[in-house]
């Protein structure tokens, strides 16, 4: 079974309580693809600058992550510079250089276009419809990532994708803003979303844990404890590549609601992993039974 991902590839410099880092591996498809590998096989869609050397490229080496969409161009990669204060939750953004990705155009090989599985990462909402247009058969599923950004400028565009996709993974600000109404909770907006498309919703709550709201039911989870958050950088892509690689692994149909609900402890235990060093550098080394031990967490 193969999981597409289409998404950014890029360089993070850090700054948090813990320390600095600079031109460090990011990007919201390096961490899915880092993190979904452990589950499953990988088909990466991205765009790098001719700076993005054989060091970086390495880093998905010895994984199932299909490269085939990597694509490389004359310039400069997408860099974003970040920082994170005492809330760990929201970072401040100091420089983005979007290089190359300023100009993203996905490109899938043939055999990408007829992958099982599709998560759209957090891209601009025309080319996530365009990647959607490019495959030549429907994935069983969907998986979609978005940000305010698109949620505020391109409103039209993002509920255009909606209507097509599956699952939809948000945090509760973001949800807030789609739906248009500080007022609601979680469950009410979660029936306003079903209204414009996915039928899955995972609401990601930083370190309050997540919520999962589907046809079946609706469930809280905790995060995994850590002894100490390092960075938080790509928690989310990792998440969401906990949840969508399980599922993309264990072939269950969307109306399992237990194999969602193993799916969101795959989910918060990939992103257990990541914050605790900084960028993918715990997901590059992660092994399947590492990760398995902490989804036993939520077992016990």
């Amino acid at each position: 079974m193969s999981l597409l991902v289409v998404g950014s590839v890029a360089f993070d410099c850090l700054e948090t309580p813990s320390g600095k880092r600079d031109h460090v591996l990011g990007g919201a498809a390096s961490y899915f693809s880092l993190a979904a590998s452990v589950l499953t096989d990988i088909q990466l869609v991205g765009v790098v600058g001719n700076d993005f050397t054989e060091l970086y490229l390495n880093k998905f080496s010895g994984r199932p992550i299909d490269l085939a969409g990597l694509v490389h161009r004359p310039g400069q990669t997408f860099v974003w510079k970040g920082r994170y204060g005492a809330n760990m939750n929201e970072a401040e953004t100091l420089d983005t250089q979007l290089g190359v990705f300023g100009d993203f155009d996905p490109v899938l090989p043939p055999h990408f276009q007829k992958a099982d599985y599709l998560f759209l990462a957090n891209i601009l909402p025309r080319l996530q419809t365009r990647v959607m247009d490019l495959m030549t058969q429907r994935p069983k599923w969907i998986g979609l990532d978005t940000m305010n950004l698109w949620i505020n400028t391109a409103r039209e565009d993002l509920l255009a994708v909606l209507k097509r996709v599956d699952i939809l993974l948000i945090n509760n600000k973001e949800l807030e803003l789609l739906v248009q109404d500080s007022t609601l909770s979680l469950a009410q907006s979660y029936e306003r979303v079903v209204a414009l498309g996915p039928k899955i919703v995972v609401v990601k709550k930083g370190n309050q844990g997540a919520e999962l709201f589907c046809p079946m039911g609706q469930l809280h989870m905790e995060v995994h404890p850590v002894d100490k958050v390092v960075d938080p950088t790509g928690a989310g892509d990792s998440f969401a590549a906990g949840f969508l690689g399980y599922l993309a692994q264990s072939g269950a149909p969307l109306t399992d609601f237990q194999a969602l609900k193993t799916a969101l402890m795959y989910a918060n235990a990939m992103a257990s992993f990541t914050v605790e060093k900084f960028g993918p550098e715990s997901l590059e080394t992660l092994t399947h039974d590492q990760l398995l031990s902490r989804v036993k967490f939520y077992q016990t």
